[in-house]
């Protein structure tokens, strides 16, 4: 009797588990998803903002970034309107703030801003503004050049391309210095005269980057082609 409650005990935990899993899978997956904004365009963005903010759910800035805030806002206004509250600007909870959004609508350029920022967060919060615009400029210099992948995310996952997503600070939360720094970045602003790639000086072991031409040298950082 002993030895059959414990296999019914074992099974249980067991099957609490493997539901626990799935919940995560699915709670990462939903986090993915807010990250991406629905794909919503800056523009779109700055609407679900003013609107918000002009109905008392908002108190944030209208800068057209759908960050923490903006995505606490739309889940203060799904819960007070009876929709599904997942913090994503969908069809329903579009049609309820009175928005159309099409298919011809959606754009990467805020998931590639967020992701942008994460980057010159995680790799050059340390550095002056000009150093944090340099390195975003790096990065879409990459996404232009046919010798790396054609998209921001290509290019900052780009197997052993930035060590911040290996070791995991490509996941911090970027401030609003390394937003502005991805847009002027996004907008042309390029500091490093075309670099494709930086390294520090002080900390660089590859000799094989000591090869490439420098174009600036920008804190701590040395930019090269």
């Amino acid at each position: 009797m002993k030895k059959k409650c414990i296999s019914i005990l074992f099974a249980f935990v067991f099957a609490f588990l493997t539901i626990g899993g799935g919940v995560y899978a699915f709670t990462n997956s939903l986090t993915e998803a807010e990250a991406a904004y629905a794909a919503l365009t800056s523009s779109q963005t700055r609407t679900v903002q003013t609107k918000l903010k002009r109905w008392g759910y908002y108190t944030g800035t209208v800068d057209g970034i759908y960050g923490n805030l903006t995505r606490k806002a739309v889940r203060y206004f799904q819960q007070k309107n009876g929709l599904a509250v997942d913090g994503i600007v969908g069809p329903k909870t579009a049609a309820a703030l009175g928005m159309t959004l099409s298919k011809d609508d959606n754009s990467t350029s805020n998931n590639d801003l967020y992701l942008l920022a994460k980057c010159v967060y995680a790799e050059a919060r340390g550095e002056s503004y000009t150093g944090q615009v340099a390195v975003a400029s790096v990065v879409l210099n990459r996404v232009k050049s046919s010798s790396f992948p054609n998209s921001v995310a290509g290019v900052i996952y780009q197997a052993g391309a930035f060590s911040v997503v290996s070791d995991g600070q490509i996941n911090l939360e970027p401030n609003q210095t390394a937003y502005n720094a991805a847009r002027d970045a996004l907008n042309g602003w390029d500091p490093t005269y075309g670099a494709l790639f930086y390294y520090n000086a002080k900390t660089a072991t590859n000799k094989w980057i000591y090869s490439k031409k420098t174009t600036v040298t920008i804190g701590n950082h040395v930019f090269a082609v």
